[in-house]
């Protein structure tokens, strides 16, 4: 295999697992449309087997009953799931409160599937926070926030104003990794909601980017990213409030290299921002 066609290799394998093919199921792919029916003959078949008489009933033999299987609980319906998260991350005193909590918490059905709670990353002390979207594969194998080729962008995107993990604190709407890196549900993103705004309140920057469309619409209730892209909106905690601007998601700027310079732009414009 020449050098080029092993880089080719490498890019495809990475983007299968950045698009949450994880798990290969086999060499070939299987046409299952094209299978005979089962207990049916083809076409071709010898005319003896046709002709063989039916095997003779087999008696039936007595099994022993085996009990069932306990039914697993209902999940609760999706409004009691979201009073049940407001009342959680209402009684979290702390980031480590809401952590645990979290932890505890089961009204999403996206915990089931994930491999580990992703709460955050960086430095909670910070002046700056950036809310993507949800965890992908790399984020639910290590637990942390964007920490794949996303995250690698944007730490490449700090380094050219002077930051880095130290100086930010990083979340997403969503803690879990929803299956195949699928878009959450409305209701996986209401059920978790009250959980990142606590988070907000308990961090408490002075500077809130909105990551990509979905977090920017949860978060400050505003839709068309391109258009609000690099613009001040105002952020009310209940007790503050704080300076929020969304910003082209790093999964959008590997996909349009063009885009990349709006991302400068509102790079610079975050740094002037934190003074």
């Amino acid at each position: 295999m020449t050098p080029d066609r092993r880089q080719a290799a490498r890019d495809l394998l990475a983007f299968y697992v950045e698009a949450g093919v994880d798990a290969p199921l086999g060499e070939t792919a299987n046409d299952w449309l094209s299978e005979p029916v089962a207990g049916s003959l083809p076409a071709d078949a010898p005319a003896a087997i046709e002709a063989a008489p039916a095997p003779a009933p087999m008696r039936p033999r007595l099994e022993r009953a085996t009990p069932a299987a306990p039914v697993a609980a209902a999940p609760a319906a999706p409004d009691v799931a979201v009073m049940a998260a407001r009342e959680a991350a209402r009684s979290a005193a702390t980031l480590d409160d809401l952590r645990a909590i979290l932890d505890r918490f089961d009204g999403c059905a996206l915990k089931a599937t994930a491999s580990r709670l992703v709460f955050a990353d960086g430095n909670p002390k910070a002046r700056l926070m950036f809310v993507g979207e949800a965890p992908g594969y790399e984020e639910d194998q290590q637990g942390l926030a964007f920490v794949g080729r996303s995250g690698q962008l944007l730490d490449r995107m700090l380094a050219a104003i002077g930051l880095d993990r130290t100086q930010a604190y990083i979340a997403n709407v969503v803690p879990w990794r929803p299956p195949g890196n699928r878009t959450p549900t409305p209701i996986e993103t209401q059920i978790c909601l009250p959980f990142i705004q606590r988070q907000i309140e308990l961090a408490n920057p002075d500077v809130l980017v909105t990551v990509g469309q979905p977090s920017t619409g949860a978060l400050l209730g505003v839709q068309g990213i391109t258009k609000n892209r690099g613009r001040w909106f105002a952020y009310n905690t209940g007790t503050r409030e704080i300076r929020a601007m969304p910003m082209l998601h790093p999964a959008y700027l590997l996909r349009t290299p063009i885009a990349k310079r709006h991302a400068w732009r509102d790079m610079l414009t975050i740094k002037a921002a934190l003074g």
